[in-house]
């Protein structure tokens, strides 16, 4: 090798070069000097997946086998057990105290802020969630080398007082709370993570600086700019055998648009000084240079290039892209070939889904072709999850590599429904959806289990039954004749979620995770624990049971799922080797130093990429910027340099959709750079969004035609009910369902009480008063004994029991009033039939009296609006009329005489804003619409024998909604595929 001269030797990949794979071709033939000159090399890289990036591209350029050099991440915890021998032969970083553990970090932090705010502290979810937030604060200070007397400073506590009461609050909690957590990690003799981290590198930095290592140490893309990081880059590249190789510094830039980007540390100590262009690419790589105290013009260019370069005069063109605000200026008198961007090309789509499946288009074209990989970078995981389900068309398996949070995951979506049921106090929705999840009982008895789940499922259709486990194993038992065995299997599953029983009133974090880790694993088995998931789920639970025992704090069990998903959505599920082997699709941190023939940027919206500056919650930003802290703003220039280097790809395609799931959007700022800049040579990808659009639009099919089923003349001799008249002439096909096939309407699981529920309820009520004597002063008890125990829903309680308390008082009183006239009740609930035309008419009377005079009055109770006149005159409200006929016919056990009333008591609102009144279906006045009392149960008559010669006994199809205008009926719409004809039909004859 040549001589070492005392220049620090630093250099830059350009943007075109691919970092991973200019650097490998770069290290291989330099350091390979024997079968181990590269497994003596120590190569510090900035993360994880900077690790296996580079292993990758190793692995491609060598083309054979070879040692790799030695692999260690700047910021690892456990710096000094990577790095080993190198630091200290006895044992690398002796004296740097161990990191505290972050989950009992986090809970103790929320104890702290419990202990400030007092009564003011809110829920322990949220105030978790602050104690987050804060945590992330006092990272953001240590990273930075801040301490906490640094906020005593006079200039701090000056900026303070000026702030406004919000802010001062805040400061002053943050301060207080970092001042106590400082003496409980005296306590424990533990140290933050990110103070750890400085330690370790500043102790590697010191055993460097003193006695260099005898191999060569090469810092590769590592771009962090804090004091630590800096300092150990600068020893690095003074060793005799040492380098740091950055990633994309900008070194053909003019000297004065570099001078332009802000002092960016160089000035009187100050970290970022007012006018900073902290949003720029290169400004957080100005401000590293400028803390390892190198010149830019000390930075070499990195020769070597990877197997995919693009052309040299990218990098020229995306220097000038990102020029600062002034600067840019100089694009109107751009030569061609210093913006030029051949290659690049921006795809425009109408929305997520057409951008998602425009993107697995384009991928699934370039990898017919062989060895050509494709990345997709996307800061949009929803969006990224879309391209992958669309990839699996062509049975493309594709990862995430920035994974799946653990809540989303099967493992950890059964620790939140467990949550859930405890929360929710077993209410039918969240104890369904555990017993149907895919781990649990899983294997050969599953069949028969999600037999037994959907049988719960039916026994729990409707309003909730009541909390607790009880109010189930109830419904279980009642249906059990319908369902045999539902109510064995049932225990069975009771037994399983025993452990659950313990978790009442407040309870302990720790106990909580015990007991939901226990019936998880008795419903799943070790199947629970036995995937990726699982072993991040098992490691979750026992990190956090560990700290949390530690912590006897209580909460409420409402406040559980909460507080696990929020501590869940930390942890990311990364995929195992399986997708396609030359497709990636990363996050933004994943895809930095990656490299590929077609990089597709996705997502390229406003709020997205770049995302949203993020203000600190508790420290204002005056307070940050002099306790040289970067802002919000800062993250945006980091944004902005993932784009650059995804834009040095040979093929690279800018997307992003017009709208979201909210609304229309903004693109990208930086994208209405390159549109300002390019101008009439922007190129566009529109094919791949044409057959985007083609792929999720078919030939459009005619409309449906109304339907009008033809069943045989045995079928169609059915019963008809006193309800089911009215359907029958107004809409047939709903009658042809319900009566002729035998269809009903399932009530959605945990239903709000519906009006048919609530008619039910009062009908239940009322007879029960009435079978006991129907004394006065007796209905109103019974009936809020009665509500209670129908329903603990909400709605029930705060909306409609009252109303319908006060609707019976008035039954009570009229019935009463009534019986004081001589007017006494002779049936409830009282069933009857009669025989026309061969026909058998059932129905149930609400309530028959008889009068002084031995006539009958026909009662009808409606807890809503009684049918008006017209409807009745129309044939379309027979209900009380075919009542009445039965009665006259002597189809009702008890019951004989004449009907002359005919009467609905409603439990609505009356004209003087009470609830109760009456009102009869007669024609008393002129004014009135409706059928006369003589014509009544004749026209009734006729109706129904019209009815029956043409649908039931005649050969008339039974079309879908005969009388468009009726309302009431809807439970068949979608069986009948109302919206797919209706309106439609001359439309399709044309």
């Amino acid at each position: 090798m040549a001589e070492r001269s005392t220049r620090p030797r630093v250099w830059s990949i350009a943007a075109h070069r691919g970092f991973a794979d200019a650097l490998v071709a770069g290290l291989i033939p330099r350091y390979r000097e024997d079968r181990f000159g590269l497994a003596r090399l120590t190569l510090l890289l900035p993360s994880q997946r900077a690790i296996r990036t580079v292993t990758e591209a190793f692995v491609r350029v060598s083309g054979q086998g070879l040692l790799l050099p030695r692999l260690a991440v700047v910021g690892d915890l456990d710096l000094d057990e990577t790095l080993g021998p190198l630091l200290d032969p006895i044992g690398a970083g002796a004296g740097v105290p161990e990191a505290v553990d972050p989950v009992h970090r986090l809970l103790k932090l929320s104890a702290l802020i419990r202990d400030e705010l007092g009564a003011e502290a809110p829920g322990e979810a949220a105030l978790l969630r602050q104690a987050r937030s804060l945590g992330q604060s006092i990272d953001r200070l240590l990273v930075e080398g801040v301490r906490p007397e640094d906020m005593l400073d006079e200039g701090v506590l000056g900026l303070s007082s000026e702030l406004s009461e919000h802010w001062r609050e805040s400061t002053k909690l943050f301060a207080t709370v970092f001042f106590k957590w400082q003496d409980e990690l005296a306590r424990l003799g533990r140290i933050d993570a990110p103070e750890r981290r400085n330690l370790l590198l500043a102790h590697a930095a010191q055993v460097w600086r003193e006695a260099p290592p005898a191999h060569p140490v090469i810092a590769a893309g590592v771009t962090s700019a804090s004091p630590a990081v800096a300092n150990l880059l600068r020893v690095i590249a003074d060793l005799p055998d040492g380098g740091v190789i950055l990633p994309d510094l900008d070194l053909a830039m003019e000297a004065s648009v570099w001078d332009a980007l802000g002092f960016a540390g160089g000035s009187d100590g100050k970290v970022f000084e007012r006018g900073d262009v902290v949003t720029h690419p290169q400004y957080h790589l100005k401000l590293l240079l400028n803390r390892m105290g190198i010149g830019r013009g000390e930075v070499e260019p990195w020769h070597r290039s990877g197997l995919a370069p693009a052309p040299p005069e990218r990098s020229r063109a995306i220097s000038n892209l990102f020029l600062p605000p002034e600067a840019s200026a100089a694009w109107a008198s751009l030569e061609a070939r210093e913006r030029r961007l051949s290659g690049v090309r921006i795809m425009e789509s109408a929305n997520p889904e057409e951008e998602a499946q425009a993107i697995a288009v384009l991928v699934r074209e370039a990898l017919d072709e062989p060895e050509r990989r494709v990345a997709v970078i996307t800061p949009d995981r929803s969006l990224a999850a879309r391209v992958v389900a669309h990839l699996g068309r062509w049975n493309i398996g594709a990862d995430d590599t920035a994974g799946r949070p653990l809540p989303q995951t099967a493992a950890g979506r059964i620790i939140l429904q467990l949550a859930e049921v405890v929360a929710e106090r077993a209410a039918p929705v969240p104890l369904l959806a555990l017993l149907g999840h895919p781990l649990v009982r899983a294997g050969e008895g599953r069949a028969q289990w999600l037999e037994r789940v959907r049988q719960l499922d039916l026994v729990l259709r409707g309003p909730r039954p009541g909390p607790g486990l009880a109010a189930v194993r109830g419904k279980a038992q009642e249906h059990d004749k319908r369902h045999p065995g539902l109510a064995d299997w049932w225990s069975g599953v009771e037994d399983l979620l025993f452990p659950l029983l313990s978790l009442d009133g407040q309870v302990s974090l720790d106990a909580a995770l015990i007991a939901l880790s226990e019936v998880g694993e008795a419903l799943c088995g070790q199947g629970l624990w036995a995937q990726a998931d699982g072993r991040c789920l098992a490691q979750f639970v026992e990190s956090w049971r560990e700290a949390a025992s530690e912590h006897p704090g209580l909460l409420p069990p409402e406040e559980l799922p909460a507080v696990l998903r929020d501590a869940m959505e930390e942890v990311s599920v990364r995929p195992p080797y399986g997708g396609h082997p030359r497709l990636a699709i990363y996050g933004l941190l994943e895809a930095r130093m990656s490299r590929a023939d077609l990089v597709i940027c996705a997502g390229l919206t406003e709020g997205s990429w770049p995302g949203s500056p993020a203000t600190d919650p508790l420290l204002a930003p005056p307070i940050l910027r002099a306790l040289g802290i970067p802002g919000a703003d800062f993250r945006i220039g980091l944004s902005a340099h993932d784009l650059a280097a995804a834009l040095g790809a040979p093929e690279v395609v800018l997307s992003h959709a017009h709208r979201d799931a909210t609304g229309p959007v903004i693109p990208s700022r930086f994208l209405l750079r390159i549109h300002a800049m390019l101008g009439e040579q922007l190129r566009r990808e529109t094919r791949a969004v044409n057959l985007a659009r083609a792929l999720a639009d078919p030939e459009p099919e005619l409309p449906h035609p109304r339907p009008h089923p033809m069943p045989s003349a045995e079928q169609r001799r059915v019963p008809i009910a006193v309800t089911a008249l009215d359907r029958l002439r107004g809409d047939p096909y709903q009658f042809y369902a319900s009566a002729i096939l035998g269809l009903r309407r399932l009530d959605p699981v945990d239903a709000d009480p519906s009006p048919a529920w609530k008619g039910t309820a009062v009908h239940d009520v009322l007879k029960a008063w009435h079978d006991g004597g129907g004394r006065p002063g007796e209905l109103v008890p019974l009936a809020e004994r009665m509500f209670d125990e129908m329903s603990a829903h909400p709605f029930m309680r705060a909306m409609w029991k009252p109303r319908l308390i006060d609707a019976l008082l008035w039954i009570e009183e009229e019935t009463d009033r009534l019986a004081g006239e001589g007017r006494d009740v002779l049936a409830i609930e009282r069933k009857g039939e009669i025989i026309v035309d061969g026909i058998r008419i059932h129905g149930r009377a609400d309530r028959i009296d008889r009068l002084a005079d031995g006539t009958l009055a026909v009662v009808d109770y409606k807890t809503g609006t009684p049918p008006s006149g017209k409807m009745v005159a129309q044939g379309y409200a027979l209900q009380l009329g075919l009542i009445g006929m039965i009665a006259r016919g002597g189809g009702m056990e008890g019951v004989a005489g004449e009907p002359v009333k005919f009467e609905y008591w409603s439990l609505g609102r009356n004209k003087d804003r009470s609830f109760g009144y009456m009102k009869s279906p007669v024609k008393e006045t002129a004014r009135q619409t409706g059928l006369l009392l003589e014509d009544f149960l004749p026209e009734t008559e006729r109706f129904l024998r019209e009815a029956i010669a043409r649908w039931l006994l005649g050969s008339e199809p039974f079309t879908a909604r005969l009388n468009p205008d009726l309302p009431g009926y809807s439970d068949f719409d979608q069986l009948m595929r109302l919206d797919e004809w209706q309106g439609r039909e001359e439309e399709g004859s044309q």
